[in-house]
């Protein structure tokens, strides 16, 4: 008889990675497919942050704050390497919001959440510290700094899956669920390669869509489902722009149309302005920030900064889909955070829908997906939550020994730049020797591709974890996409497709420990 997995996963952004992650160290056997690559669509879009969501107080979202606080300081712990501590900045606008109520927000922030290691919210002099010189001067004397987390948010999907794969979780990418069906008590889901096209059929006790955007196609795949739920597609596009301000804390602007901005420190070199929330309805694949988002943005930004910032200085572009769970909200912008659930048993066989969600919460939501399950599913560990005390690959350190790593790394490979220390201990963690192995000089890494990339970290990539592309590498698991050239770009992506048309390992290998 063909295998049977205990769980069957559709989508591989951070709630279904999330979900494999916890389910497979819970002793399930669990199958994964993702029709493009991982952290593809919404989760490597997002404005990169690990927060409680402060402005969500506004909507009364109390229980989603607090459990977004909680969650910030968790991911923080099991992933230090990839998640840092920021401070931003809230100026007071005289024409907006009172300074008093933007103080109980802050109080009611810093409480409300089990804030332990992120230091608390202090008031600011604008006139006379350092983070109020990038603003119009005398427009903004005051306001106030609190604590939240940055994320690298592609890498935080792809370690998650990796951890998962590491537990005996099979992760398929470039793997389109064509149709499912259930029989007999048992989902089978037919699956497509979409490099070679073969298709083959797995079979599942219990099925998940963590389909994102696309959570209603999936559905309409065969399930035999009428979904109850509806999802809301709200696009948030942001702008990268060469480095503002010299200092290392973000800004949060408020907006005369009462939406907010984040302006935060990106790669050294770089500003990040975000995000929009508008309502979308065309191919979430096909997202781009228009020319009417771009100049809300730099709008927005110059409302605040000395220095105006206009669609001329934008370097980089990029735009997302939240597949939100619609709540009827009036607007984008007021449309919940949250996440739901709808758990389906036709014929017998769970099918487990996700609408909405964070990438501060999915680790929260995928506890939550699992106690839905566990009549479901055969593991007499089945009850037992574990991934808030287990490291993510790379974090078994503790948040403070970052630097310590780096010099490690500096030391251990004296021929290695300090910048490129760096950015191995800050994408890898411990497992930057894994990376590197037992070189001695910059050429037993191999081909250079620019900007610090090696050939030894490539193989690396496509090894562990299931690059595939170009793209793959500089977009989402490096981030280097911003320093290297089209040419540079294109020459790698030939590169990577010779070593893999040679029979290097298929990507689907990737899924075996590491």
């Amino acid at each position: 008889m063909d295998r049977v997995f205990d769980l069957a996963i559709i989508g591989g952004g951070i709630n279904g990675c999330g979900i494999a992650r916890d389910a497979a160290g819970r002793g399930n056997s669990v199958f994964l497919c993702e029709m493009n690559d991982l952290a593809s669509g919404t989760s490597s879009w997002s404005t990169k942050l690990v927060h409680g969501g402060l402005r969500y107080l506004e909507y009364y979202e109390f229980r989603l704050v607090r459990e977004a606080l909680i969650e910030r300081e968790i991911l923080w712990q099991i992933a230090p390497h990839i998640i840092r501590p920021l401070r931003f900045v809230l100026p007071h606008h005289s024409g907006l919001r009172p300074a008093w109520l933007l103080r109980l927000g802050l109080f009611l922030y810093d409480h409300i959440g089990g804030r332990h290691l992120l230091p608390p919210t202090r008031s600011v002099d604008l006139a006379h510290d350092e983070v109020g010189k990038p603003l119009i001067a005398n427009r903004y004397t005051k306001g106030f700094e609190y604590s939240d987390c940055f994320v690298d948010d592609a890498r935080l999907v792809v370690l998650t899956a990796r951890d998962a794969a590491d537990r005996g979780a099979e992760i398929h990418t470039r793997t389109r669920a064509v149709e499912i069906r259930q029989a007999d008590g048992i989902w089978q889901v037919t699956v497509e390669n979409t490099i070679s096209g073969a298709r083959t059929t797995i079979n599942a006790r219990a099925l998940v869509n963590a389909g994102g955007p696309w959570v209603e196609q999936v559905l309409s795949s065969g399930s035999g489902v009428n979904a109850r739920a509806k999802v809301r597609l709200v696009q948030g596009s942001h702008i990268v722009v060469r480095k503002l301000y010299e200092h290392d804390r973000a800004y949060m602007f408020q907006n005369a149309d009462g939406r907010i901005i984040f302006v935060i420190p990106y790669q050294d070199d770089f500003t990040l302005i975000g995000t929009t929330d508008r309502d979308y309805d065309g191919d979430p694949s096909k997202v781009k920030a228009s020319n009417e988002e771009i100049q809300y943005l730099c709008a927005s930004a110059s409302e605040y900064l000395k220095n105006p910032v206009t669609p001329e200085d934008v370097v980089w572009t990029y735009s997302g889909v939240r597949p939100l769970y619609d709540d009827g909200a009036s607007e984008a912008k007021a449309a919940t955070r949250d996440y739901v659930f709808e758990l389906d048993t036709p014929g017998g066989a769970p099918l487990l829908s996700i609408y909405g969600g964070k990438i501060t919460t999915y680790r929260r939501l995928a506890e939550e997906a699992l106690e839905r399950l566990a009549p479901y599913l055969r593991s007499a560990k089945a009850k037992e939550g574990w991934t808030g005390k287990q490291p993510l690959p790379g974090g078994d350190m503790d948040v403070s020994a970052i630097a310590a790593l780096t010099a490690e790394l500096v030391r251990k490979y004296s021929f290695l730049p300090s910048a490129h220390a760096n950015r191995m201990a800050h994408a890898y963690g411990t497992r930057a020797a894994k990376v590197l192995g037992s070189a001695k000089s910059m050429a037993d890494l191999g081909q250079s591709f620019g900007a610090s990339l090696t050939e030894s970290e490539v193989r690396y990539l496509m090894s562990a974890e299931w690059a595939c592309t170009a793209e793959d590498v500089v977009w989402r698991r490096s981030k280097l996409g911003l320093r290297l050239s089209s040419d540079q770009i294109a020459a790698l992506d030939a590169w990577i497709a010779a070593n893999r048309a040679a029979g290097e390992r298929p990507l689907r290998e990737a899924g075996g420990r590491t």
